[in-house]
């Protein structure tokens, strides 16, 4: 099926489901990409925005379809982890690093190779290098015979897309065509580490490979000062995800920090005076009203809680409320990389309960 929105310079392309799969498909989006256009396809992730990481042009059409600022790095996407020696100076480091966790979520920024133009690095000399292991983007990236640069398939700053649905909302008209494999898995972007030397790397971006599990297997970790603070004033962004307020939606968010019996005493209460949304743990469903309340799994499910932020995030968002609350988050395990996603999404807005 094809839809161009009016106004828009694209009539974009759109693959169901059951075609996801297809070679004829698959061939005909790596053709596109060859040709210098863009396919949204889907990882384990969240959706990514994919354009010839090896073209300046391609690099150019990827921020402008999303509103991007063009010094936000773009993550390129390999078919395979030996393939990053093709455009990055890898090490015994990454070699570590992809066998313990790749094909899989995380992002490895290494000093590039001219291959990789300064479009597509935000004009840095590293390149941040992932090997999905979704089938359907790493059967595209086998069929392009080169690698993908692609952001989250969202307008920038807004919540990224975990469905086909979602990326529609927002680059129907933008792109050549949208690719549905359906419901993410994880539901939040991969962690990024930069290599510093040997045995050692700094978190960028927490994500479903953690701090805990990269101990495992670098022994000097670091996690950068912008997974939980606001980047200083003028700070270059060295991976994506920095910016200070991200992943937002247009109704303000605001993290609720306290006690659960006092943060949902707070909520009962609020319902009774505001139009707003509430992301609310599943235990807490029947003492809440059910308008616009969106149910993120159990308190001790941080797993369900991620799969299904951004999509909660969205929908609230349609219901048009005054404000909408969540809790804040634990800093533990994958609980890191709920946090860093959620504080961004707030601007940073978090409420202590009393």
């Amino acid at each position: 099926m094809t839809k161009q929105r009016k106004g828009l310079p694209l009539k974009t392309l759109h693959i169901s489901q059951d075609a996801s799969h297809s070679s004829e498909v698959l061939c005909r989006a790596a053709d596109i990409l060859r040709r210098g256009g863009l396919v949204v396809f889907p990882t384990e992730t969240v959706y990514g925005l994919g354009g010839d990481a090896t073209s300046a042009a391609s690099s150019q059409k990827i921020y402008a379809a999303k509103g991007r600022p063009s010094d936000n790095p773009l993550i390129i996407h390999i078919a395979h982890p030996e393939d990053a020696a093709r455009y990055a100076y890898v090490c015994p480091t990454y070699e570590r690093l992809a066998k313990a966790f790749m094909p899989g979520p995380l992002t490895v920024i290494l000093p590039k190779r001219d291959i990789v133009p300064p479009e597509t690095t935000g004009g840095l000399d590293s390149v941040a290098v992932r090997c999905p292991s979704h089938p359907v983007a790493r059967a595209l990236i086998e069929a392009c015979g080169v690698a993908i640069a692609a952001p989250s398939a969202n307008r920038s700053g807004k919540p990224s897309p975990t469905c086909a649905a979602h990326v529609a909302d927002d680059m129907d008209g933008l792109v050549d065509m949208i690719i549905d494999g359906g419901e993410c898995d994880i539901g939040l972007e991969s962690t990024i580490v930069r290599i510093d030397g040997e045995d050692a790397v700094t978190l960028l971006r927490p994500g479903a490979i953690t701090y805990d599990a990269l101990c495992m297997v670098v022994s000097h970790v670091t996690i950068a000062s912008a997974v939980l603070e606001k980047l200083a004033e003028n700070e270059r962004p060295l991976s994506p995800g920095m910016k200070y307020r991200h992943y937002a939606p247009d109704a303000p968010l605001v993290l609720l920090d306290g006690e659960r019996e006092d943060v949902l005493a707070f909520l009962c209460e609020e319902q009774k005076s505001k139009q707003c949304a509430v992301l609310c743990y599943d235990e807490e469903v029947s003492s809440l009203e059910s308008a616009m309340l969106y149910p993120v799994g159990r308190a001790d499910d941080i797993a369900a809680q991620a799969k299904v932020l951004f999509r909660h995030l969205r929908d609230a968002d349609r219901a048009s409320p005054d404000v909408i609350y969540a809790h804040l988050p634990p800093r533990e395990g994958l609980g890191l990389a709920l946090y860093n996603r959620m504080i961004r999404a707030a601007a940073f807005a978090v409420r202590r309960i009393p």
